[in-house]
């Protein structure tokens, strides 16, 4: 049986400041409902200390923005967004649209259609998320999105010229300075200046994922996302330091940030104990990284690498890093987590930053019935039908007659039996459900 070591605040108490930053967003969403922009710029005023003639910028405004961003910054930026893209043209070339005959005169089929407006959010405030921007703006550029929206806070006052950078990159086609809930909430609802979208995406802190939560249902949303999660998978083939480091990776990303360690060695779970109080004393993010581990980090230690499993599942972390001797068996067990780190040579910032995949994952156990933000998350896919010869619209509106009245939907099963009367090869008496050909013989 699992021996926990070290556990996280009660859950009790989580649901608590759930209920505070739930209230909040409510009144604060129907406040830019019903307000619009200026609702926004006070806002800004206020959490941010902002308030430009106009949050959207010009395209002037951009260039001169991204001159600030030195040679170097731009290669890697440039390099990282190459990564992103080339994964992301890869998986939209694997959704194929289809059309099918499925039976003599039947043509069955399904396109994959861009979502026609998305506002992607790029965290900014304590961080300045650059690879938000790849991850969300460079994706919905692969998908073919026709108008993308970016938007992010300011950082110590002004636009970041990274961030701004890469938006552009990215392909955005309107960018604005502005975040938290007043940035989701006008891209989602719209303001006098500000068109609504239909899809939002991209990470943030609690109070950005709960709006995006309570705006599900007006707009599409990627996934409802809370903080940043981490567990490790160890076992005696690497050390504490490793586990260590990247528990703490992780945990600086917020005062929320739950990090967990599944191990099924007693030794390596006490000397990474140790590790991480040694690491903090000289992390300069201990700050934020302590509060994490103080109140959301967990050490569980396992009797068995099944056992491991199970705990690992159940949990469903965001980020799962497996460094052990059977890397490819949790491989192909594990099914609930945001996205697999395997092996020691490859690691969380990885994902998050340069390698390609898409760091906007499932967290809160989502997991289980979600995986993170891809290409095919910008991408519709409709069916459509075609009848091509009469004896087809005959024989399967026979059948969907029978159908029809066998639920009792006379209504329905005359959309059906109008059809056989004009396609099909004998007489159907008004009203009457009609029998296919091959019934009747």
């Amino acid at each position: 049986m699992a021996d926990f070591l070290k556990t996280a605040k009660p859950a009790t108490e989580r649901a608590e400041d759930d209920a505070k930053v739930k209230a909040v967003v409510e009144d604060t969403l129907k406040d830019i409902e019903r307000r619009g922009d200026q609702a926004v710029r006070e806002l800004s005023e206020k959490f941010d200390s902002y308030s430009p003639a106009s949050f959207k910028l010009s395209p002037s405004e951009i260039e001169a923005i991204i001159q600030k961003v030195s040679p170097r910054d731009m290669a890697d930026i440039r390099f990282a967004q190459t990564q992103v893209r080339n994964f992301a043209e890869a998986q939209r070339a694997s959704m194929l649209d289809i059309e099918v005959e499925t039976l003599p005169g039947v043509v069955l089929g399904h396109k994959n259609i861009p979502v026609q407006s998305v506002g992607c959010y790029v965290p900014a405030g304590k961080f300045p998320m650059v690879a938000s921007a790849h991850m969300s703006v460079a994706t919905a550029d692969v998908a073919g999105v026709p108008r993308i929206v970016a938007a992010t806070p300011p950082f110590k006052g002004e636009p970041n010229p990274a961030v701004i950078a890469a938006m552009h990159l990215g392909g955005a086609h309107e960018i604005y300075v502005m975040g938290g809930i007043q940035a989701v909430g006008a891209m989602a609802l719209g303001t006098e200046t500000i068109e609504p979208v239909h899809m939002l995406v991209g990470p943030g802190n609690a109070f950005v994922a709960e709006a995006k939560r309570q705006l599900y249902g007006k707009v599409g949303i990627d996934l409802f996302a809370g903080p940043t999660e981490t567990m490790v998978i160890a076992d005696e083939t690497v050390d504490a330091e490793m586990c260590a480091t990247d528990l703490l990776g992780q945990a600086e990303h917020g005062f929320n940030s739950p990090a967990v360690l599944v191990t099924n060695s007693r030794r390596l779970a006490e000397d990474t104990l140790a590790e991480i109080e040694r690491l903090l004393a000289i992390l300069p993010t201990s700050d934020t990284a302590m509060a994490s581990w103080r109140d959301y980090g967990e050490v569980i230690v396992c009797e068995s690498y099944d056992e491991m499993l199970d705990v690992a599942n159940d949990i469903a972390s965001e980020h799962v890093q497996v460094m052990t001797d059977r890397d490819e068996w949790f491989l192909e067990n594990m099914h609930s987590y945001g996205a697999l780190f395997l092996g020691p040579r490859t690691n969380v910032a990885n994902g998050d930053k340069v390698i390609g995949t898409n760091h906007t994952l499932p967290t809160k156990k989502a997991g289980r019935y979600t995986g993170g933000l891809w290409v095919g998350k910008f991408l519709k896919t409709h069916s459509y039908q075609k009848v091509l010869t009469d004896e087809a619209a005959a024989d399967i509106g026979a059948y969907c007659s029978r159908l029809c009245m066998l639920e009792g939907f006379v209504g329905h099963a005359e959309q059906a039996n109008i059809r056989v009367r004009r396609y099909g090869r004998r007489n159907v008496p008004y009203g009457a459900p009609a029998e296919p050909q091959e019934a009747a013989e």
